[in-house]
């Protein structure tokens, strides 16, 4: 499905708050002025505050699973608002929250 590619800049959270950035922006591709996200790269989380039965386990890293399947750049297909990624260890969701509205990818 058709959707806005995220940059940089983008706004991605964890299911439980937390703030998450891309390890590796691909600076070939620029929307809004700030580097696209491939899938290859994973996040890194800051600030997430889960727990199970009072022992922290927070959200670490998140990877994308389901990107573009008709824009890439370097061979690796581009995150969209409406990707999909698990976070590790325990599984939740990365959720874009805002991201630049020009370029459209599919």
């Amino acid at each position: 499905m058709p959707g806005p590619l995220l940059h940089v800049g983008a706004t991605v959270l964890c299911a439980h708050g937390g703030t998450a950035m891309p390890t590796m922006p691909n600076p070939r591709v620029l929307v809004s002025g700030q580097p696209t996200v491939t899938m290859a790269a994973p996040y890194t989380m800051a600030g997430c505050p889960f727990n199970v039965s009072g022992s922290p386990l927070p959200c670490v890293t998140g990877q994308w699973v389901v990107a573009a399947t008709r824009v890439f750049s370097n061979g690796q297909p581009l995150v969209l608002m409406d990707s999909q990624a698990i976070c590790a260890p325990n599984g939740t969701p990365l959720m874009p929250v805002a991201a630049q509205t020009r370029v459209i990818g599919s």
